[in-house]
């Protein structure tokens, strides 16, 4: 289905005051936005337009009832200056199934890799050439109709925003294993990506950090054994030579990068199983030598390697090095730049023609 997207540009950029060696995380926004209304129950007037405050009423439902789910996503450039995206598809795909669990419209895959294309397009000069650099990408939908009552909206925004970062976390970090806050539960809203689930998880991570910590290592909500994810990320480990991640037990979230990675460990390979794994056989696995290694994966972070995991009153060391972290990682960045051969069709190509 073709869509015709209204363009309105700014007179004048403001990418020449970004200094792209120092951009602050999550401070700075590109010149332009996507929006698109749903109203009287179908998607209408999609545009990008220069990028501003969005009037809101007080009684608009996402602020009062949490209608609102998001997506992260990343554009590269090529080594022939051509913007890049990574699996757009499957970020539309799950956009609708964090829709269907919030009780809110989808909204048409096609529209969502176009609206990206024509707004990457329009933003390249944004992308930050430096190595582990991007430009990050924010696709969201919230309920915006005016009223008090428990039920699901009838009017909503899908938007999309840009702004440039660069790497996360530069260094090895560390966790802390939660052992009374709970993210998520089977039945629950966790394999969706809802803002309510973040909210949830702020107080936990404050307190994290203040005990010296980077993220929460999230455990099951019945008996805080279970490891499931991470604040920002999903998680594996390397056990005696195998890859172990938590499966999808409907508390996860499924990660496109860690899908991503698992392709990938499994195309150099490496086995990779998905199952349960309790915090117990980790503490196990570092006493006897068996942990190689661990890390995270995310859109954001996009490999983070774990050094220490706090759980109750012990230290568990993983590991001082990353040796096929540190690979993946590379391998990742090079198919995104199109430095590595793309084996999976991974890779977008927005045409320097729309651009």
């Amino acid at each position: 289905m073709e869509h015709t997207i209204k363009i309105t540009k700014i007179n004048k950029s403001k990418v020449d005051d970004l200094d792209f060696d120092n951009i602050p995380l999550g401070r700075t926004f590109t010149d332009h936005m996507f929006i698109c209304d749903y109203e009287n129950g179908q998607w209408n007037n999609p545009r990008i337009e220069p990028l501003e405050r969005i009037p809101t009423h007080p009684a608009a439902m996402a602020l009062h009832y949490g209608q609102a789910i998001f997506e992260g996503m990343k554009a590269t450039v090529d080594v022939d200056g051509s913007p890049m995206l990574f699996r757009p598809e499957k970020n539309a795909i799950r956009l609708n199934f964090s829709a269907d669990r919030m009780g809110m419209p989808h909204f048409p895959e096609d529209l969502f890799v176009e609206g990206l294309k024509q707004l990457v397009a329009m933003e390249q000069a944004w992308i930050p050439p430096q190595e582990g650099s991007a430009l990050y990408l924010r696709p969201f939908m919230y309920a915006d109709e005016p009223f008090i009552g428990m039920r699901a909206a009838t009017s909503y925004k899908f938007i999309i925003m840009a702004s440039p970062a660069g790497t996360f976390f530069s260094n090895r970090i560390k966790l802390y294993a939660e052992t009374k806050y709970i993210r998520a539960v089977d039945g629950g809203t966790g394999e969706a990506k809802a803002a309510g689930n973040y909210a949830a998880a702020i107080r936990p991570t404050e307190l994290a950090k203040a005990k010296g910590y980077d993220q929460v290592l999230w455990l099951d909500a019945v008996e805080h054994r279970y490891i499931q994810e991470v604040g920002t990320m999903n998680i594996f480990f390397k056990i005696d030579g195998e890859f172990i991640t938590p499966q999808r037990d409907g508390a996860i979230l499924d990660g496109i990068t860690r899908m991503s990675v698992i392709d990938l460990l499994r195309h150099k390979g490496f086995e990779v199983t998905e199952r349960a794994i309790t915090i117990d056989e980790i503490i196990e696995a570092s006493n006897n030598g068996t942990l190689e290694e661990a890390f995270g994966t995310g859109t954001a972070v996009g490999i983070a390697y774990i050094q220490d995991i706090g759980y109750k009153d012990q230290v568990i060391h993983v590991s001082d090095e990353s040796p096929v972290g540190l690979d993946i990682n590379d391998t990742l960045n090079g198919i995104k730049t199109g430095q590595i051969e793309d084996p999976f069709n991974w890779m977008v190509k927005i045409e320097k023609e729309l651009a």
